[in-house]
């Protein structure tokens, strides 16, 4: 199952963001040579899991009543077998996961198996807010970090007839890719249109995806507010009023490329540039996981990643889990940026003039 950033990064990143990033990189080569070492799963094991993870829903997932279904599924899915037998933690975790989703289909709910040993909760998350922090969290230094990474912005290009092309990956925290955003707006701030290219867009963070917003806006806008279930609160995500970088301005068209693979928080950039109608978005419909998501320990080798809140638009008065966002002009995928580039040709420069006649 395609599980890649949610609204918090997935666990390697959750752990402490910093140095796990990195972890993707050396960790199959090192378990390749240094294979960890089997873990067995008893029925004492799955009980504990089991029993934990209906805590934890019980304890955070962002609908009560929900939680409670689930934990009905699951007693009487116990109750008859469903589980027993199972001795390989990568196979329970799937198919929990696989039973979660058949109840509530919450893109970001998720178990997970390690066969090392998860940290707490209080190592699991929130991420850090600050690049103090992070830095004081990383077992990596700043500058590897910054080599190994784009930091979510892929590449900054000009496509001719004075189109820009920005393609992001993720939205890194704020405090990392706030430089990156900056030179990439500056390069390009004298174009006349602008297409953002959020195709494979695995995901991020709400103030990531608050400041790229702010570039494309002419005052400070209210954004998507998040409730939490911790607070039973609402807190408002605004633009940000400084930016590094060259503000982009709310004039100037702007055209989102979208498709399955842009998740969460990339849905959550094109959702809010769309519901502000400020872009045109071009594609197919989105990934839909629109709640944000941390992870919690189940025990020595099983956590769950739980939605503990969720993005509500002060426009829609919704958000997209579930469903994605709907492109304002269908196209297949590998046909979204020429759709784009027509589209912005026309915008711009008006329809296309048609040959005389022998010509």
């Amino acid at each position: 199952m395609k599980k890649k950033w949610i609204v918090i990064p997935s666990l390697l990143v959750l752990a402490a963001i910093g140095g796990v990033v990195a972890q993707p990189m050396w960790r199959p080569l090192w378990e390749r040579f240094n294979p960890p070492p089997k873990v067995p799963v008893d029925g004492a094991m799955r009980s504990r899991t089991i029993d934990a993870l209906v805590a934890k829903l019980n304890d955070h997932y962002v609908f009560p009543d929900k939680a409670r279904q689930i934990e009905a599924v699951l007693r009487q899915r116990q109750r008859e077998g469903r589980y027993d037998g199972m001795t390989d933690g990568e196979q329970l975790a799937k198919r929990l996961t696989a039973d979660l989703d058949g109840i509530v289909h919450d893109k970001h709910m998720t178990v997970g198996y390690d066969p090392g040993l998860v940290p707490p909760d209080d190592a699991l998350g929130p991420p850090p807010a600050t690049l103090a922090e992070f830095e004081q969290r990383a077992p990596l230094p700043m500058r590897l970090l910054r080599h190994v990474s784009n930091l979510g912005v892929e590449e900054v290009d000009h496509l001719g007839s004075n189109v820009g092309y920005l393609k992001i990956s993720g939205f890194p925290p704020h405090f990392l890719v706030a430089g990156k955003y900056a030179a990439a707006m500056d390069k390009l701030a004298d174009t006349d249109g602008l297409i953002v290219d959020l195709r494979e867009n695995g995901g991020g963070g709400p103030d990531s995806v608050a400041l790229l917003v702010s570039y494309f806006v002419d005052g400070r806008t209210r954004l998507n507010d998040i409730w939490t279930r911790k607070t039973g609160t609402a807190t408002q995500h605004w633009t940000v009023d400084k930016l590094d970088g060259k503000r982009y301005g709310g004039k100037k068209p702007v055209v989102i490329l979208a498709g399955p693979g842009t998740m969460s928080a990339g849905e959550d950039f094109a959702y809010t540039m769309q519901a502000l109608k400020r872009a045109t978005v071009i594609g197919e419909r989105t990934w839909g996981g629109a709640h944000p998501a941390r992870p919690y320990r189940l025990g020595d080798h099983f956590f769950a990643v739980i939605p503990d809140a969720r993005s509500i638009s002060p426009i829609t008065r919704s958000n997209w889990e579930g469903v994605g966002v709907t492109p304002d002009i269908a196209a297949k995928p590998d046909r979204a940026l020429a759709v784009a580039k027509e589209h912005l040709q026309r915008r711009l420069h008006g329809p296309a003039p048609i040959a005389a006649a022998g010509h």
